[in-house]
């Protein structure tokens, strides 16, 4: 293999580079391990391809271009009118066809992944239906490097091997390798804008530059296809380590009959099927979304790191994102993945979701913690501490435990960690789980009510009673103060109704002294218009965020607060489509598009989020009323090959850029939460009882009068200063310490040593006041480290709230 020859594109670097759409057609990979290649589709092309890993995209568009030489020239995606379907519901091929709108001629596809390498195949068949094309029309493939996840600083070039051009890209360790089984009659790479050959056809309708190299840019590769009596042929683009590796891929992979591939693809595929619960049957869709649901979410787990989950092969609104935006949502999120799991239980993959919180155990952090969203080699990204991210991992092990049993995976250690980090650590969380307001969360504390509960479970299960009693004792002062923290009781927003639920208390993490009382505070929203308020009263801004309390089963789905809060959410939040209903997060959103369409960048308007709609079904399941007009509305929400966006566009339509009411905006598409959240509310629909509720939960908080507050809790994250009069203080540190305390002003002196439990906490438990104008003095002495706090700290007797 040798370079062609050394004709240096002109225009470099190029301009400057961008993702792709979003909101894709198709998203695919082959069902094996040794492909670690996976792609995506948006209006008929191949867009992002990503290899070595499910976090690492490396191609921005594949796509074809069409010429006759002079006047003609068109591009598939902005030219032609296409049509994606997936033939087979269970795999994650697709075909596509593209028609010139006059109807002179058709391009049809078929795209898969090698069964067994990181080739990209794609088997097209031009028909020219114009006899004035026939002869005339040219065909050229157009592909458009974004190595090592950017536009910038690829290398392309053209080279000679066994007779034929190949096309070549390189930057730090990966390169690509493209060619077809009909070989190229011209060939040549270029800088985007300037010399690429998107820029040559349009100028001149035809190749005439052939330029061999073109480094260190924002580059293109072109070819032309000779179609003329072979109108059908397979073009592959392969990926290596090297480019010698991606050419040898490359010829390999086109090697063996496409037909082959597809066979083999389809089998992978099929053999998903063994372990699937037959859910089709309770959809309305005749199990369609179902279907593409399990493979989509099957699809979204990384080969090199088994069990590892994204949230999304996508970039959101990736057309006005440049190299600086390298998340996207190809990452893990915690709650994403651990939702992943779950609707994978849900439909029977049991090994699949024992596989994810096995890898989830082992991105845990020393403190019990989790990155807010990390690599899929665990290195984080973002920094967040999210409350509900640590309890959800604690969720799947005890759900995995009742469907699967003892298995060789002990997951005690990993729910000891995460409880310790849910105690020493909360109530209040740094972000909730729309990540960008801290404070009290009536979802995040649900989250944490349940996932204690069940932790105390595992603890109680492994012959510890006193840290389990330990545990339980924290979700029971969780419960008892719930409504105290996250209840308004002043609300305008609905007459009729002042006490609701609201989607946050604000509170800041590093101020350890909290403001617990009546006044719920000032919330600060990001994302909205520039000279804009962004400051609003907290009982004024409200999501769905409190049906956690009764998906887990901490409250009774006719609780007439929660009741009471569903009439605020569905006055304020709620959007009717043709599609089914659809409720935004919460009031005055800023994450979504903007009005005239325009993409969020930085501000925009928030969308109605389909899996709010699956969230509600599973409340109305619980309350007694058919899950199935919102199992409906999920599966009419979805597209034609079966994704399911992160926002519909909820204002009038806006045709000229296909913003229809009820359809996909650039938010990510497909959002595997989403799609897990279907699965689940299928499910439970199934089960006739949410699939979530954790009946200890149930049991221990419905169908009783509401604990009275005989526990009051002091942390060094949250240094209290009030204890109800009857209520016991438990001071609890995460090292062993010896409490010295008085209710007298210290006219009198105890001291306490600190009781040890499992979880590597130790605590004190005071005696209540019991009466008013008394308060606890204390001071530490840490025995580990021979020294004194210096400081102390005082807890008086008032009523909470």
């Amino acid at each position: 293999m040798q370079p062609r020859g050394d004709r240096l594109a002109f225009g470099g670097p190029g301009i400057e580079p961008r993702w792709s759409h979003s909101n894709k057609e198709g998203i695919g990979t082959a069902y094996s391990s040794d492909s670690r290649l996976w792609y995506t589709l948006w209006r008929g092309i191949v867009t992002e391809v990503y290899y070595p890993r499910i976090d690492r995209p490396q191609l921005r568009d594949l796509e074809f271009l069409f010429s006759d030489g002079g006047s003609l020239f068109l591009e598939e995606k902005r030219h032609l009118d296409a049509t994606t379907e997936r033939p087979n519901e269970r795999a994650l091929g697709f075909t596509v066809r593209s028609e010139e709108p006059g109807g002179r001629f058709r391009l049809v596809k078929s795209v898969i992944a090698d069964p067994h390498q990181p080739c990209l195949l794609v088997r097209a068949k031009l028909d020219v239906l114009d006899p004035e094309l026939v002869g005339k029309l040219r065909l050229f493939a157009l592909v458009a490097p974004h190595l090592e996840v950017g536009g910038w600083g690829n290398y392309a070039t053209v080279y000679e091997l066994l007779g034929r051009h190949v096309l070549a890209a390189e930057k730090g360790g990966t390169a690509l390798a493209v060619m077809a089984t009909l070989p190229f009659a011209r060939s040549s790479v270029g800088y985007v804008g300037a010399s690429d050959g998107y820029t040559d056809i349009a100028q001149h309708g035809s190749m005439a530059w052939e330029f061999d190299r073109a480094p260190d840019g924002n580059v293109a590769l072109t070819g032309e296809l000779p179609v003329g009596e072979v109108t059908e042929f397979t073009l592959g683009v392969a990926f290596g380590d090297s480019i010698q590796s991606a050419v040898t891929t490359l010829h390999q992979s086109l090697a063996t009959p496409f037909e082959l591939h597809h066979r083999r693809f389809l089998d992978q595929w099929q053999r998903t099927a063994a372990h699937e619960l037959p859910l089709a049957r309770r959809s309305g869709d005749g199990g369609r979304l179902y279907h593409a649901s399990r493979a989509t979410l099957l699809a979204h787990e990384d080969k090199l790191f088994p069990g590892a989950f994204i949230a999304s092969l996508s970039i959101p609104w990736g057309a006005a994102q440049t190299d600086e935006d390298r998340g996207g949502y190809h990452l893990v999120w915690t709650r994403d993945m651990a939702h992943c799991a779950l609707g994978l239980l849900a439909s029977g993959a049991e090994t699949t979701a024992l596989r994810a919180l096995v890898y989830l155990a082992t991105q845990q952090k020393p403190d019990g913690g989790f990155p807010q969203n990390f690599w899929v080699d665990g290195t984080p990204y973002w920094h967040g501490v999210q409350l509900d991210e640590v309890a959800l991992p604690i969720l799947l092990a005890a759900k995995l435990k009742e469907t699967r049993g003892n298995s060789g995976f002990d997951p005690e250690p990993m729910v000891r960690q995460g409880a310790r980090f849910l105690i020493e650590r909360g109530p209040a969380t740094e972000e909730d789980r729309w990540e960008e307001v801290g404070g009290y969360s009536p979802s995040t504390i649900a989250t944490s009510i349940a996932a204690l509960t069940v932790a105390a479970g595992f603890v109680r299960a492994g012959g510890d009673a006193a840290s389990a009693a330990f545990i339980q004792d924290y979700a029971d002062f969780l419960e008892s103060h719930v409504d105290l923290w996250t209840v308004t009781r002043s609300g305008t927003l609905v007459e009729g109704v002042p006490r609701h639920y609201v989607r946050v208390r604000p509170a800041s993490v590093h101020s350890t002294v909290p403001d617990e009382g009546p006044d719920l505070g000032t919330v600060w929203l990001p994302n909205l218009p520039p000279g804009t308020p962004n400051a609003f009263p907290a009982s004024e801004i409200v999501d769905a965020g409190f049906l956690d309390l009764v998906r887990y089963g901490v409250r009774a789905p006719d609780d007439p607060l929660v009741v009471d809060s569903l009439r605020v959410v569905d006055r304020v939040l709620k959007v009717d489509t043709p599609f089914g209903p659809v409720w935004r997060r919460y009031n005055r959103d800023g994450y979504g598009q903007r009005d005239d369409g325009g993409p969020y960048t930085d501000w925009g308007q928030g969308r109605g989020w389909p899996v709010l709609t699956g969230e509600r079904g599973h409340y109305e399941l619980a309350a007694g009323n058919d899950p199935a007009p919102y199992l409906e509305a999920m599966e009419r929400f979805a597209t034609t090959t079966g994704l399911v966006t992160e926002q519909v566009w909820d204002g009038p339509d806006l045709p000229s850029l296909y913003l229809e009411l009820g359809r996909p905006t650039e938010a990510a598409m497909p959002l595997a939460w989403a799609h897990a959240e279907y699965l689940e509310l299928l499910r439970s629909s199934a089960d006739g009882a949410v699939f979530d509720r954790v009946p200890a939960v149930a049991e221990r908080y419905q169908g009783r009068e509401r604990r009275p507050l005989t526990l009051e809790y002091w942390t060094f994250n949250r240094q209290t200063s009030r204890v109800p009069p009857e209520a016991t203080l438990r001071v609890v540190a995460g090292a062993p310490f010896r409490l010295r305390a008085s209710d007298d002003g210290w006219g009198t002196l105890q001291s306490l040593e600190s009781r040890r439990t499992g979880l590597g906490l130790e605590f004190v438990d005071l005696a209540p006041l019991r009466g008013p104008d008394r308060s606890w003095r204390f001071t530490f002495y840490w025995p580990e480290s021979d020294r004194w706090e210096g400081r102390d700290f005082e807890a008086r007797a008032a009523a909470p709230g």
